[in-house]
């Protein structure tokens, strides 16, 4: 392989190469801990080497989450890791080639991954974030390793206590001769700059600390935003920056609920998130032209005090609504476009990260809505397996929804891409 692996490894990465060498790996390989830990750079390390080491005519596999975060944690590293020569890869084909080897690349996204994968026969597959799979799709996946010496290569962060990856391979002893669990904690990382480590330690809060920084399979529980709930007024904006984007989020209310909007600014390089001002808008009897009005002249406020908007993301859920409000901004020169709708749970990450580093400011006396929104906000306790941001009507989701649609298109910029 040409002296392709010519770098300095961490001890627990050491530890992992020994155990490679020494043939030790299992039918089934978890890497799992805190994020910044190390386990996805040398779980490529591995993944390569033993890919190479292997038959040329099986089949491989390689599985994220998307085929977009398997491309951004690992197709990327790996083809810089072992050069261009050595690993080429397509994802509208869905395919690579790495030492030679066929490689079928695969997203696991939701319950009808599983069928993708029936009735292939697999050499090995490697797995990123194998807790956010669906636990079909991985069963599955274990089946297709039907050939003498396949191995499952898997990189994970700490999620519920109870969720499936724990419960039935990492906490069962019948497994202990075929699955080997390797815990990596974000200190054995001694490649990483200290103020860099420091800093992450401070960007994660609550059940995301728990997880992320202790590398804890950890229960959500009590306050969504304990960080800002804490000390409110620690998030006033003294002075405002220049802004790069400065978009408005809109969520349409329904049975129960009202209509919110939230504007935001971001600054030059993703630094910092600034709230400008949040609304609530009564949903019951309203009828769409009212709305379109209360809209107009909150984007019009906006403009006049800022300048500029840069784009409305509104509730993607509602395109009548939406083709209506088009035609009604148009002559503020609004374009309107639909909300992304990350995962809730990735735009409350991203939230408090933001806050606990200091990254996240309002202008309190535009944003009563947004501050009632942040400190009633609670985890489900009903809900087993996952955790959940309470939405019973007992507090306010829909501003904290139009909030996030203001930003969460930048949430890759503003957040560290960790793993």
């Amino acid at each position: 392989m040409g002296g392709v692996f010519t770098v300095e490894f961490t001890a627990k990465q050491r530890e992992l190469i020994r155990l490679f060498k020494r043939g030790e790996l299992r039918r089934i390989n978890i890497l799992q801990g805190s994020v910044s830990a190390g386990k996805t750079w040398i779980s490529l390390v591995l993944w390569a080497l033993w890919v190479a080491s292997r038959p040329p005519e099986y089949l491989y596999m390689m599985c994220g989450k998307s085929l977009r975060t398997l491309d951004r944690n690992c197709l990327l590293p790996l083809m810089v890791l072992v050069g261009e020569r050595n690993f080429t890869f397509s994802l509208a084909a869905k395919e690579g080639r790495l030492f030679g080897r066929r490689i079928v690349l695969e997203g696991a996204n939701d319950l009808r991954s599983e069928a993708k994968i029936r009735g292939v026969t697999l050499g090995g597959a490697y797995c990123d974030e194998l807790s956010l799979f669906p636990r079909d799709f991985f069963v599955m996946l274990l089946s297709r390793l039907r050939v003498e010496g396949a191995r499952l290569i898997a990189t994970t962060n700490p999620d519920v206590p109870t969720h499936w990856l724990k419960t039935e391979y990492l906490d069962n002893d019948a497994l202990c001769d075929t699955l080997l669990s390797v815990f990596f904690h974000i200190d054995d990382n001694t490649m990483l700059p200290a103020d860099y480590v420091e800093s992450l330690k401070r960007e994660y809060t609550g059940v995301y600390y728990d997880r992320f920084i202790r590398g804890d399979w950890a229960v959500a529980n009590g306050a969504v935003y304990k960080v800002f709930s804490d000390s409110p007024s620690a998030y006033n904006a003294d002075k405002l920056p220049a802004f790069k984007y400065l978009n408005i989020g809109l969520d349409f209310g329904g049975n129960g609920s009202q209509h919110a909007l939230a504007a935001c600014g971001i600054t030059h390089g993703c630094e910092r998130l600034y709230a400008l001002k949040t609304e609530r808008i009564p949903a019951a009897d309203m009828t769409p032209q009212v709305l379109y009005k209360r809209v107009y002249d909150f984007c019009e406020d906006i403009l006049k005090r800022y300048g500029r908007i840069s784009e409305l993301y509104a509730d993607s859920a509602e395109q009548t609504l939406i083709a209506g409000l088009r035609q009604e901004l148009r002559p503020l020169g609004i374009a309107v476009k639909n909300s992304l709708k990350r995962e809730i749970n990735d735009r409350i990450r991203a939230t408090t990260m933001l806050m606990a580093g200091g990254r996240f400011r309002l202008v309190s006396a535009e944003c009563r809505s947004l501050i009632d929104a942040f400190r009633g906000a609670v985890w489900n306790d009903k809900i087993i397996g996952k955790e959940e941001r309470l939405d019973d009507g007992t507090s306010d989701i829909d501003t904290l929804d139009a909030f996030e649609y203001s930003f969460e298109r930048y949430i890759p910029q503003l957040i560290r891409n960790e793993n």
